[in-house]
């Protein structure tokens, strides 16, 4: 095979990937009924003014299944990361013990369940997408190329495949992230 083709669907392929990593990150948002310390990676802090994420400024960690406990290097940010928490909309209700923040997980309604199953759904739809534009962005610089028509189909095919399995990919990552959410 050409190498300028091998350099567009290697490119393609790490395009690809990147979408499934975002994918995964995303999901690791969208909780599941168990307490975890990436359900709070969304929250940002005031530290002396500027907007900092809640890792840069305290000790996350889940003690149990339940329950999120937050420890601030410095006390008196008790108050911004309970404020950060809530303007977060989280559903979380924080609570602190003048030492620590303590944030409760409440479990999760049917109604809620399928909330979340549609928000991963959507972030699912959102890779999907990603997946197609780099194989339409492939699949314009193959016809650019200066080869013959059989290598460019042959190229075009090996972008399809690739698409295909990125998607079936997708599509498995989601029904994981579904069954995690929907089970009780």
């Amino acid at each position: 095979m050409n190498e300028e083709i091998t350099f567009i669907i290697d490119t393609t392929k790490e395009s690809m990937e990147g979408a499934i990593e975002h994918l995964n990150k995303q999901l690791l948002s969208i909780r599941a009924g168990k307490a975890s310390p990436a359900m709070l990676s969304s929250v940002m802090v005031d530290y002396y003014g500027s907007q900092t994420p809640l890792s840069q400024v305290a000790n996350v960690n889940s003690t149990d299944a339940r329950t999120i406990t937050i420890q601030p290097w410095e006390k008196s940010m008790i108050q911004e990361i309970e404020r950060g928490i809530m303007i977060a909309n989280l559903g979380f209700n924080p609570m602190n013990n003048g030492e620590s923040v303590i944030i409760n997980v409440p479990p999760l309604t049917e109604e809620r369940r399928k909330d979340l199953a549609k928000q991963a759904k959507s972030e699912a739809e959102h890779a999907k997408v990603g997946i197609r534009n780099a194989r339409q962005e492939a699949n314009k610089d193959i016809k650019k190329l200066d080869v013959s028509d059989d290598l460019k189909k042959n190229a075009e095919i090996d972008v399809q495949t690739l698409t295909d399995s990125y998607v079936k990919k997708i599509d498995e990552v989601y029904a994981v992230k579904e069954k995690e959410i929907m089970t009780v």
